[in-house]
């Protein structure tokens, strides 16, 4: 009986994804769980909060806290409008399937072009993180010998290493097919969750202060850069954390009635991660040995989880953080081939043809994974000859991330204007994610956050994007780049609609021949 259902569900699902204007050719195996795991795992609280927390503080002390909630609520605000957009639309490459469904065709193939390539870059930063993990746990990862900090020659060289391993393996389950990389992604999503919640406990119960430690804005009255300055650099912590969570949108064509789990598991990836996230902040705040001898500011989270754990379960929760790096790059690698694929499938992308190719047998876009992860690689190698460039192609990335998400929410915001919205949602199917009169409101406020988001990730802060104060141009990286990309997108696109001309052409000689 339930085999019975589920095959009447999945003719309805692929009937819904023809109506879209599109043939079935993925295979459709995840369930409810899977889809949550696939956002969850992209954010990575586990993962980012440990490399970041030292970032977030050094700015503005204890108080820093509070940007947590501020950059969770004004990303809601955008998950809100995304999941009504998941329920319309159940399409594979969801950010730019939206934006073109809402913006029209170049608005939309932009979107999908700055998302595609921040998440290439965005894999290589976290395939890199192992090197802050690995080694710590035995010196045989270590692999070329010499200093493990990611800083130093030996170290970056390294880091290199185990990140180019593990894309290799990432790519290697994305082409085996959806099932395995889903079971692969719940399993260490799991064992992230488990270990979060491991954490918290733990830091709770060896607090050494209150919870009003969060009222603690000494740093913040005594910056240089002022008390709002330092809370919009800190705020960026927390910025660089809650991304990704659109991800379960993005396997919508592989996922059991996408209409309703989609919107569902964008905002329980979302919510769940800013939850424990700010948790765990807290947690570490209130257990901190000390909060004012510069280690917080320095080594962070590492620092309060090893006066607290001691090192054998100190070792322990790194060996979780690195399953859980491993699924985050996972996440990555699969959303970002599922926007190439919907892409490619479209002819919007050199060698579509190839790009848009299904393993027959395994339903999965095999050439896609094997893109994003020679060219992640590739990013890779960048931080060998200049780390100080790596760490800032990484944060502009997000900038390119926000700016993509933009591209979603503007257009939507004109869509309501307009009261095409309106007209489209009367022939939705009934009971599906609507904010209902609140749309426009909080599509409203979404602009207004991811447009100052965008302000303030961009801003040329030399705390940010020169630290060490060597390379000034590097205080511009983030126009400079999104430049950079804007103008080979033009380029990218004009000559692939130089190849659609010929090829109307050559096919109008044919039939008039």
């Amino acid at each position: 009986m339930t085999s019975t259902l589920s095959t009447a569900a999945g003719r309805t699902d692929d009937a819904d994804l023809t109506a879209l204007g599109y043939q079935p050719t993925l295979h459709r195996k995840l369930g409810r769980y899977a889809s949550f795991a696939a956002g969850f795992s992209f954010v990575s609280i586990l993962t980012t909060i440990f490399q970041l927390f030292a970032f977030g503080y050094s700015f503005a002390g204890p108080a820093f806290f509070w940007t947590w909630p501020v950059v969770l609520m004004g990303q809601l605000l955008v998950a809100l409008n995304f999941a009504e957009l998941a329920a319309r639309y159940p399409l594979s490459g969801a950010v730019y399937q939206w934006s073109r469904r809402m913006g029209g065709e170049v608005v939309g193939w932009f979107a999908g072009w700055f998302m595609s390539i921040a998440q290439v870059i965005t894999a290589a930063a976290a395939a890199i993180a192992l090197q802050v993990v690995l080694p710590q746990l035995w010196d045989g990862f270590q692999l070329v010998g010499g200093d493990p900090s990611l800083t130093s020659t030996t170290g970056a060289a390294n880091a290199v290493i185990l990140g180019a391993i593990l894309l290799v393996v990432t790519t290697v389950i994305n082409c085996l097919g959806v099932k395995l990389m889903s079971h692969v992604n719940s399993i260490g999503v799991t064992c992230e969750i488990v270990g979060v919640a491991a954490v918290i406990l733990a830091l709770f119960s060896a607090a050494q202060r209150g919870p009003e430690v969060v009222a603690d804005v000494s740093v913040v009255t005594t910056s240089d850069l002022g008390a709002v300055g330092a809370f919009l650099v800190s705020g960026l912590m927390a910025a660089y954390v809650m991304v990704g969570f659109n991800s379960a949108g993005e396997l919508s064509e592989e996922t059991k009635n996408p209409r309703k789990t989609a919107p569902r598991t964008i905002l329980s990836a979302l919510i769940i991660s800013g939850i424990g996230g700010g948790l765990m902040i807290i947690a570490a705040l209130m257990a901190a040995p000390s909060l004012d001898d510069g280690r917080l500011a320095t080594e962070g989270l590492p620092y309060v989880l090893t006066a607290v754990l001691g090192t054998f379960w100190g070792k322990v929760l790194l060996v979780d953080v690195a399953i859980a790096i491993f699924v985050c790059t996972l996440a990555i690698q699969t959303a970002g081939s599922r926007l190439v694929f919907s892409m490619a499938r479209d002819g919007k992308l050199p060698a579509s043809a190839l790009l848009s190719t299904v393993h027959p047998q395994r339903g999965t876009p095999m050439w896609p994974s094997i893109a994003i992860g020679a060219l992640a690689v590739g990013i890779l190698a960048i931080n060998i000859g200049n780390s100080a460039l790596f760490t800032t192609l990484c944060s502009v990335c997000i900038v390119m991330v926000y700016l993509a998400y933009l591209m979603v929410t503007v257009p939507q915001l004109l869509s309501r204007f307009r009261g095409d919205w309106n007209r489209v949602g009367q022939t939705m199917p009934a009971g599906l994610f609507s904010l209902g009169r609140w749309g426009l409101p909080v599509n409203i406020l979404a602009v207004m956050y991811g447009a100052l988001m965008v302000i303030n990730l961009s801003w040329p802060r030399p705390e940010v994007y020169d630290p060490s104060g060597e390379h000034g141009i590097l205080l511009y990286s983030a126009p400079i780049m999104v430049g950079a990309v804007l103008l080979l997108g033009i380029w990218v696109r004009r000559n692939i609609r130089v190849r659609e001309d010929k090829a109307a052409l050559a096919a109008e000689s044919a039939n008039a021949g």
